[in-house]
């Protein structure tokens, strides 16, 4: 039976997604939906993207760009480390890139490069890191970068009144847009959540693995889902993320 399965934010845990792989039995039938933010955090971001590379040659995957990628991707091409970057899990990404040869980093950075924004399917549900503003949609959103870094939608959605009938005017118009929109970025664990969140037709995936949460795989058809253990507890002696 094939399966269209999204995965949170990584940063840097392989161990975590290995694991979790394993968990949801995942096999070459499935298509798997990346939403971004592969690295920064855990000490294994070199290898997690090695990994999925190696993953895309046996099944159907498909890869969401997030904010912690686009910083990794500026370093891979210009050797500049932004210091807000490190600040924020950079650091680690560095060190696990220390022994990396150039001509793996440039397949590296290709990879990086042809990664999407966002993605829609024949049922009209988009895939996307963190969000977009435009009431007309991601394809007129003015700034690109809202794609990896919007919080707003996911704040609309978490508070909106469910009462409101979604044909209502007062729905929000963004919403109305998209039959399910599934996205990362925003930690569950900011609201006291371990678990993945649904607001509205927004499904939140990023389950806090860059903290102290778990990497979540969830079956956007049947919304069963399958989770890693804590990650900090699968890279003992390591911080992960101390910042958002």
């Amino acid at each position: 039976m094939k399966r269209t399965l999204v995965i949170g934010d990584i940063h840097g845990g392989l161990k975590a997604l290995v694991q979790v792989l394993h968990r949801a039995e995942v096999t070459a039938n499935d298509t798997l939906i990346f939403l971004g933010d592969f690295v920064d955090g855990w000490s294994e971001s070199a290898a997690v993207i090695e990994y999925v590379m190696q993953l895309s040659e046996k099944q159907p995957c498909i890869f969401i760009k997030g904010n912690h990628d686009e910083w990794c991707e500026d370093w891979l091409r210009t050797g500049h480390a932004d210091k807000t970057w490190t600040f924020h899990g950079g650091q680690a990404t560095l060190k696990s890139y220390a022994a990396i040869d150039d001509a793996t980093r440039g397949a590296h950075l290709h990879f990086f490069e042809r990664m999407k924004l966002y993605e829609t399917d024949s049922m009209n549900r988009l895939f996307i890191h963190a969000g977009f503003t435009s009431m007309h949609g991601p394809q007129k959103e003015f700034h690109s970068s809202n794609f990896s870094w919007d919080r707003t939608l996911w704040e609309m959605a978490i508070t909106f009144d469910t009462s409101i009938d979604r044909n209502s005017v007062l729905y929000p118009k963004r919403l109305k847009l998209f039959h399910e929109i599934y996205i990362g970025h925003t930690p569950t664990l900011y609201y006291n959540e371990t678990l993945p969140m649904n607001g509205c037709n927004v499904w939140n995936i990023d389950t806090g693995a860059a903290f102290t949460g778990r990497l979540t795989i969830l079956d956007i058809d049947t919304k069963m889902f399958w989770q890693s253990d804590p990650v900090k507890n699968l890279y003992p002696g390591e911080a992960g993320r101390n910042r958002d």
